[in-house]
């Protein structure tokens, strides 16, 4: 494993500490990091592997353990993200942010779908991740495209609404979160890449990153306006070219909701003649 010097020292430190722990029977390393891509400003990923018979001591004492293997300098729980077992952290100084998520090896391979093995007391944890077929390192996650397609017109609609409302803090809210959740990993996917949001993308869809530009917008109405038109306008090109090149993942062909996509466009439009004509 490559990484820069400081994260490096960090995670070199951790290991030490971590492996005199006996119910931790391993760590991962996952991440940017963990794939080879890490640079300086890089987060430091790490899953760590408990017994099954020991995970909730491990889970009870994770924020008192983590601050006796690194100056902890902050951290607080994962909900927010929906992982109740990631703590995240700011350790040093230097200023190091650190993920730590404790899982049960018997989890671990339904967890780590990509990354190092960089501590495995007895070789169980790379054992478990063969027997799971999540070998380290072995290709990236896609996109499931349906997920996207049977929510995507429902958002349009309520953007409507809002707009309708004259709520615009409420449509650019909502476009940031189109953008991260589908637009940026379409384009991602469409690169070969893993889809993470826009994390990245000007680097690794860099054309797809300047397309992008016209959904990003100030508080203007009409600019919103503008910058919702083009992101349904990029979803309807992005998504049938993944149709198209079988490049997102996904158990069954794409189902189209073809009513929905026509009502809640027949909605938008009658709504943004409605507030033309104000």
């Amino acid at each position: 494993m490559t990484a820069p010097e400081l994260q490096r020292r960090m995670l070199d430190a951790l290991l030490s500490q971590i492996a005199a722990d006996s119910r931790i029977v391993g760590v991962c390393l996952t991440g940017s990091l963990g794939a080879g891509r890490g640079d300086e400003h890089s987060d430091v990923d790490l899953v760590l592997v408990t017994d099954d018979a020991q995970h909730e001591s491990v889970m009870s004492e994770r924020m008192r353990l983590i601050a006796s293997w690194a100056p902890l300098v902050a951290g607080f729980t994962g909900e927010h993200v929906g992982e109740p077992r990631l703590i995240i952290t700011l350790l040093g100084p230097p200023l190091v942010h650190v993920d730590f998520t404790f899982v049960r090896i018997s989890d671990v391979g339904r967890s780590v779908r990509s990354g190092e093995v960089v501590h495995d007391t007895a070789g169980a944890v790379a054992a478990e991740l063969d027997r799971a077929g999540a070998d380290a390192g072995a290709g990236e996650p896609g996109f499931d495209l349906q997920w996207a397609e049977d929510r995507f017109w429902v958002w349009v609609h309520y953007a409507a609404t809002k707009a309708a409302r004259g709520e615009w803090f409420e449509v650019l809210d909502l476009l940031g979160f189109v953008r991260g959740a589908v637009l940026g990993p379409l384009a991602a996917v469409a690169a070969g890449r893993e889809a993470r949001g826009v994390r990245r993308i000007e680097s690794v869809a860099p054309v797809a990153a300047v397309e992008l530009r016209s959904t990003v917008c100030g508080y203007e109405p009409a600019a919103i306006v503008e910058a919702l038109l083009a992101s349904i306008a990029l979803y309807r090109r992005w998504r049938d070219g993944a149709e198209a090149r079988h490049a997102v993942a996904a158990a069954a062909p794409l189902v189209r909701n073809v009513e929905a996509e026509r009502l809640a466009m027949e909605f938008l439009d009658v709504t943004l003649a409605g507030l033309h004509g104000r």
